[in-house]
């Protein structure tokens, strides 16, 4: 397999691997938009050549748009292989890659969101403790940030406080979400209008700057769903997914 970093210089020609590739799409356009933004700080997006859904995204996690203190690591956003490119050591390579890079930038190891067991959109964690992980931190909502340290003495990154113990305090459905993940540009407004359609109680909140996510009262920050105050999902949802979601409490 050959990979690919893409740039500011071949990002409007690349396909990003987890949406379709058509640029004029509000999905594919959101993303791009929010990596160009990125690049400056340090973020690498490498990819397969081929057209699929596998491709790593990491960046120094002093410039992650999530709320953890680990200064001198790298965080990874996202690590992303499916469908029929499972199963031929991919993930092994595009993390191979990360670590050889991090290493060379000095950085103390990696750091990753994942949970105890598989949730959607996170980390396998079974796949993170075959490679060397293991758990830095865990939130109240059973979030966990793992780690792979480069040496035994470094110290773990660890969850900021808003984060260790997600709540808002507004009343209803809340829903915090990032450009980050190209999928929202499309399904954050059609929960918005399906709760407006149903007359249920919802406010959406894009996060729109690095100090906001970092200061966010979620470790994900791509997509957190909150119900009158206590953390729900980070699991994305459409019309239907949404309203299962709320008969079922």
């Amino acid at each position: 397999m050959d990979y690919i970093r893409v740039t500011r210089e071949n990002i409007e020609t690349e396909h990003i691997c987890c949406a379709i590739s058509n640029n004029k799409d509000a999905q594919v356009s959101s993303k791009k938009a929010w990596l160009l933004d990125r690049f400056d700080e340090g973020l690498v997006f490498l990819k397969s050549t081929e057209r699929g859904k596998c491709f790593i995204e990491y960046l120094p996690a002093e410039a992650a748009w999530n709320p953890i203190d680990a200064a001198g690591w790298m965080y990874i956003d996202c690590l992303w292989v499916s469908g029929s490119m499972k199963g031929h050591g991919y993930s092994n390579d595009l993390l191979s890659a990360c670590v050889a890079d991090s290493k060379a930038q000095g950085k103390k190891g990696l750091c990753i969101l994942s949970s105890a067991k598989k949730k959607p959109f996170l980390a396998d964690p079974k796949y993170l403790k075959y490679k060397g992980f293991a758990v830095a931190d865990e939130a109240d909502n059973g979030i966990q940030l793992w780690c792979l340290p480069f040496s035994p003495d470094a110290e773990k990154p660890k969850f900021r406080p808003c984060a260790a113990h997600p709540h808002v305090d507004d009343p209803g459905w809340v829903l915090y979400y990032t450009n980050q993940c190209p999928f929202n540009a499309k399904y954050a407004p059609i929960v918005e209008q399906t709760a407006r359609k149903h007359g249920i109680p919802f406010r959406a909140i894009r996060i729109e700057s690095r100090e906001a996510a970092q200061s966010a009262p979620t470790p994900v920050t791509t997509y957190a769903l909150f119900f009158d105050g206590e953390y729900v999902t980070n699991e994305q949802m459409n019309d239907t997914k949404f309203l299962k979601l709320i008969e079922g409490r």
